[in-house]
């Protein structure tokens, strides 16, 4: 965008319902041009307006490899996410960004790659999986490891179900509360570690959700040997103006809209001590 501080106006081009209080919005710019400045990499977020209730960072949770959109995932937690809801096809929002760091994709040539998601953690992941698949031949094996706390609670369940079959894709998936319905796996998410065998020394694991169940995830990645710079998550923080001018996400000396929101372990460790 050429001015980091004016939203540019783009248009809801898709409102998916992905569970009783999530959506997935499609979006393209009403200028066209517009769209061909905005250049994302995995992981990093954008800042999108409401005109009247106000703006707020949500994750970019599509593929760069897939311009013609881009996606946000959203629950509804409050004013300004309750107004977004309420829109619809062809309505108006503003964006800006993007902003933040991203997923190294390069660095991840050749190897292995673990993701491993809980609930509305995905969609961060999504727009480095989609990338991954896109460009299948680049990368080792890819194994996908996700948990939500009821079989309706998972998002993207038509995505689920295309992972779940493809030969070049190690899908396994779990919830906490089970119903009548479902016939999978019943637990958190770190039961799913037994289904599959990881190899340390050649993989990188991509982390998100609940903090709880991050803790326990990076707990049992470091038992089965992984090292602190293999294993990389994103931190959610209070961001505001994306550019790291109203340190609303300080932590230390970093912020987490400007030097995140991406981060290995060994960062994140460096942060919290």
């Amino acid at each position: 965008m050429n001015n980091v501080y004016l939203p540019t106006v783009a248009q809801l081009v898709n409102v998916c319902d992905e569970t009783p209080d999530t959506k997935t919005f499609a979006l393209r710019f009403r200028e066209q041009g517009n769209g061909n400045h905005f250049h994302f990499l995995p992981g990093q977020f954008f800042e999108l307006s409401v005109f009247g209730y106000g703006e707020a960072p949500f994750c970019i949770a599509s593929s760069p490899t897939r311009p013609d959109t881009f996606e946000a995932t959203v629950r509804r937690t409050g004013q300004l996410t309750d107004a977004l809801h309420r829109l619809g096809n062809g309505e108006e929002v503003g964006v800006r960004g993007p902003f933040g760091n991203g997923f190294d994709v390069a660095a991840a040539g050749g190897k292995n790659l673990l993701f491993v998601a809980g609930g509305i953690g995905l969609p961060p992941l999504r727009s480095l999986i989609w990338n991954v698949l896109d460009e299948r031949e680049k990368f080792g094996k890819v194994t996908i490891l996700y948990g939500a706390r009821t079989p309706t609670d998972l998002v993207y369940k038509q995505e689920l179900q295309e992972w779940a079959k493809r030969p070049d894709v190690e899908f396994h998936v779990t919830v906490d509360v089970a119903d009548a319905s479902w016939k999978g796996n019943v637990g958190v998410v770190p039961i799913l570690f037994e289904k599959t065998t990881l190899h340390p020394e050649s993989t990188l694991a991509y982390v998100c959700g609940p903090p709880v169940m991050i803790r326990f995830v990076v707990r049992d990645l470091f038992v089965r040997g992984f090292k602190d710079e293999a294993v990389i998550s994103t931190l959610e923080r209070m961001m505001q103006c994306g550019i790291g001018k109203c340190n609303h996400c300080a932590i230390g000396h970093r912020y987490v809209c400007r030097d995140g929101p991406v981060f290995n372990y060994s960062q994140i460790k460096e942060l919290i001590e």
